[in-house]
């Protein structure tokens, strides 16, 4: 018996332990501070970085070279010598094309002496012929040694024309008002036919524009007309403007050439380089946020939001021009949505946040 009551003691004890009720748990969670601004919608258009040139628009550069190899008589002008059209710019001698020129005005002059004789004999034999002292055939081989004499004369002349040609290609002239860029010889040196051994090259800087590298990828959203911002090595801006780009491009090409017009050239120097901003076209209408509220994890791109809730929500987004002042949003947002500009990095979604300045 008094094992028994010893067994019930101890069976009222253990039911008595279990319904004693545990201390009441509470869930705590500290509100983040966090920046806010809101997302709305306005015009945005896409700035399209390339590197540039700036090069001597066409027909604004002369590059002198000797039409055959020849000996510099005369190279009158220096680097940065500014020259009027009609100026020498270099005079050859060229031993073949001078006698060229020579042989071709005394062919002329045998030609035309032969002309006159037979012109001369022709009316001699005629009037002899109206006499009856000369035979018909008498004067129609005057009359053919005439005609063949004419024939040559015009023949001396045309050859003589293209040896002149050739002759005057010993003095070269400017043909427009520009600048000496560069000289590479002087007076009494050799010099080889074509652009691999130049002489003179003239531009005209009032006639400069830009030559840009751009991306392939960005070319389709590149037009005529489209304003451009040129910043050179100085840090100076100018504006431009897109003058044409490619119709075609290389396979397998990186970049693509396009070529803008400065709204001035004061400051540019041919053979620089420079920095190219061109605008693509505005799109309106678009969703906007600060470029502060969008996160990179890898290749997805986040903005955090708050919610209704006073919590914060992660959100997907597609982005897509971004500026210095804001990053177009083309999935993920709507207008009105206040998305975190500031304590998003770390911040889980659904967490309580308390919106500060």
């Amino acid at each position: 018996m008094r094992f028994g009551r010893l067994a019930i003691a101890l069976i009222a004890l253990t039911g008595a332990a279990c319904h004693h009720e545990a201390p009441e748990e509470t869930e705590t969670q500290t509100p983040v501070a966090v920046a806010v601004d809101v997302a709305k919608t306005g015009p945005v258009r896409e700035v399209i970085a390339a590197s540039g040139t700036i090069s001597a628009a066409p027909g604004a550069e002369l590059l002198v070279t000797a039409p055959e190899a020849a000996r510099i008589v005369e190279i009158p002008k220096a680097e940065g010598d500014r020259v009027r059209p009609g100026d020498l710019l270099v005079r050859f001698e060229i031993p073949s094309l001078t006698a060229g020129a020579a042989a071709g005005r005394a062919e002329i002059e045998q030609a035309e002496a032969r002309a006159e004789n037979a012109k001369a004999a022709r009316e001699r034999l005629s009037g002899l012929y109206d006499r009856g002292v000369a035979a018909r055939k008498e004067v129609e081989d005057a009359e053919r040694e005439l005609r063949e004499a004419n024939a040559a004369l015009a023949q001396a002349r045309s050859a003589s024309g293209a040896a002149n040609t050739l002759a005057g290609r010993t003095v070269v002239r400017a043909g427009f008002a520009g600048v000496i860029a560069k000289r590479w010889h002087n007076p009494g040196d050799l010099v080889e036919s074509g652009s691999s051994d130049p002489i003179l090259r003239v531009i005209d800087p009032n006639r400069l524009e830009i030559i840009a590298a751009v991306p392939v990828s960005s070319l389709a959203r590149v037009v005529a007309g489209a304003p451009a911002h040129v910043v050179d090595s100085a840090g100076d801006a100018i504006e431009a403007s897109v003058i044409a780009r490619p119709a075609a491009v290389e396979p397998g090409a990186v970049t693509a050439s396009v070529r803008l017009h400065p709204a001035s050239t004061a400051r540019l120097t041919a053979g620089a380089s420079v920095q190219v901003e061109i605008l693509g076209p505005e799109r309106m209408g678009a969703i906007l946020v600060p470029p502060a509220a969008v996160i990179h994890d890898g290749e997805e791109a986040i903005v955090m939001t708050v919610g209704a809730d006073a919590k914060a929500h992660r959100n997907l987004v597609e982005v897509g021009v971004v500026t210095e002042e804001a990053a177009e949003i083309r999935k993920g947002l709507k207008p009105g949505d206040r998305v975190i500009v500031r304590g998003q990095n770390g911040l889980p979604d659904g967490a309580a946040v308390t919106i500060g300045s």
